[in-house]
């Protein structure tokens, strides 16, 4: 029987046939790729009335040539286009040492300028459409310059005392998480160096080294801190703790500002700082009032535990330009549907009292209380007291605005009377207000009325809860 099997690929025999064909195959491979190909290239090359140009290139220099931003950079170089393409146009219209030449002035124009532009941030503020004037800042020693954390520092309150801080020469870090701030409201000082603006929240920790600490951060209108009841309560609360383990941490003197809503629907009137208040802690407002209270407790608990420097002021009504347009009381309210020729709304009899301060006075308290030995709570307001009702027709009669006034159903738990004593004030941090009322609301008609030429219509926050918005549609 025959046997069948395979040819053994390394015998002899084998490695010759398998030679004979490698040295075919190399020799073909090599004629292809490097005669017969090359030759093919040329002859197409001679033969070819226009070359074949790569779409994308084509698409490019289309797109060059119309880009004005390209075509306004070729102005103004003064090069001619055929010098992006030809190297040897460069040569011909214009030597490279002129184009050097030239870039080097305009450089240093520039370089000059840019100095000019940073020694002016640095000592003053840049006006802007909400801060329309110059507010100087003094250059201080380092020895004489304390770094400050306003929390809540693009509010309404918070962005005049960073104007204050700023005008003093101090150095200045906000901290805001926008919910009731505005960007617009320290946008003048965005690019001067002391200034910082950090977006963040107080609920949360943050490490830093600043010297004092106003606590500002919370909404104060109650359609504001009635939308969210329970972050209302964190920021009074975490917010405050975070703020002493700082102050603790750093050594920083810290400043709280607390509320004359600490006392509820008082039953003393006028209200001393004394005075234990009437609140009802399961009510609406109870989130901020009792926010409030608590807050206070803490910082005189880190003060008698920690040895932490505190400063407690009781806020009463206050108004003044950078209030929110749907602020939501009834300043902003009544002005902004006065000058709308809208129906002024009170809510209840409007026999209900209320004292008003104008902003800047209370910015010059908060400075004297942060910076004076008091340390017991401080009330800061006007005692200048208005009837609600009384107060809407005195807006109405200034603007000389055709609006009706109507009453609504009162508010629950809304105060019927708010006075301030401020005896203390005047005796401990020798600080009483300067601005009437009258030149007060005159500065405030005239924001508002600057609001509403940029923002077109805007309807007023009712007394439920509510997120701030500029301009809310009809």
């Amino acid at each position: 029987m025959a046997r069948i099997g395979f040819t053994n690929p390394y015998s002899s025999t084998a490695r010759q046939v398998w030679s004979r064909q490698s040295v075919f195959l190399v020799l073909t491979g090599i004629f292809i790729g490097n005669i017969f190909l090359p030759m093919l290239h040329l002859q197409s090359n001679f033969t070819s009335k226009s070359p074949k140009v790569d779409q994308n290139v084509v698409r490019i220099k289309k797109d060059l040539k119309v880009d004005p931003n390209v075509v306004r950079m070729e102005k103004d170089l003064k090069v001619d286009r055929n010098v992006v393409e030809s190297p040897k146009a460069v040569r011909r219209n214009e030597s490279v040492e002129d184009a050097t030449h030239i870039t080097q002035g305009e450089m240093s124009a520039i370089a000059s300028r840019l100095s000019e532009n940073y020694r002016l941030l640095s000592t003053q503020s840049i006006p802007t459409v909400t801060t329309p004037y110059v507010i100087f800042t003094p250059r201080l020693s380092d020895a004489e310059r304390m770094k400050i954390l306003v929390t809540g520092g693009a509010g309404f309150v918070g962005s005049h005392l960073v104007d204050k801080l700023m005008g003093l020469g101090h150095e200045v870090v906000v901290l805001d998480n926008f919910f009731t701030g505005q960007k617009k409201n320290v946008e003048h000082w965005l690019n001067h160096p002391n200034f910082s603006l950090i977006v963040h929240d107080v609920t949360d920790p943050i490490s830093l080294e600043v010297d004092q600490i106003y606590h500002l951060a919370c909404p104060a209108s109650p359609p504001h801190y009635q939308y969210n009841p329970v972050k209302t309560i964190k920021t009074s609360t975490m917010g405050t703790i975070n703020m002493l383990g700082l102050a603790k941490r750093v050594k920083a003197r810290t400043l709280l500002t607390s509320t004359s809503e600490v006392y509820g629907d008082p039953k003393e009137h006028p209200q001393k700082e004394s005075y234990w208040g009437n609140v009802n802690t399961i009510g609406p407002r109870s989130c901020y009032d009792e926010g409030k209270r608590v807050a206070e407790t803490m910082m005189y608990s880190y003060r008698n535990q920690n040895d932490v420097e505190v400063r407690v002021a009781r806020i009463f009504n206050t108004f003044g330009p950078r209030m929110h347009p749907n602020d939501g009381r009834v300043v902003s309210n009544f002005i902004i549907q006065s000058l709308q020729d809208k129906s002024i709304t009170i809510y209840g009899t409007g026999e209900q009292t209320r004292s008003f301060q104008y902003v800047t006075d209370l910015v010059d308290g908060l400075y004297k209380l942060m910076n004076g030995n008091y340390d017991l709570p401080v009330n800061l307001g006007n005692p200048d007291e208005y009837s609600v009702g009384d107060f809407a027709k005195h807006i109405k009669r200034i603007t000389n605005s055709k609006s009706e006034i109507i009453f609504l159903p009162k508010s629950e738990d809304d105060p019927g009377q708010r006075k301030p004593d401020i005896t203390i004030a005047k005796t401990k941090i020798d600080w009483e207000p300067h601005v009437t009322v009258e030149e007060g609301l005159i500065e405030t008609i005239k924001y508002f009325q600057s609001v509403l030429d940029m923002s077109g219509e805007i309807i007023p926050t009712g007394p439920g809860a509510a997120k701030p918005k500029p301009k809310v549609e009809s």
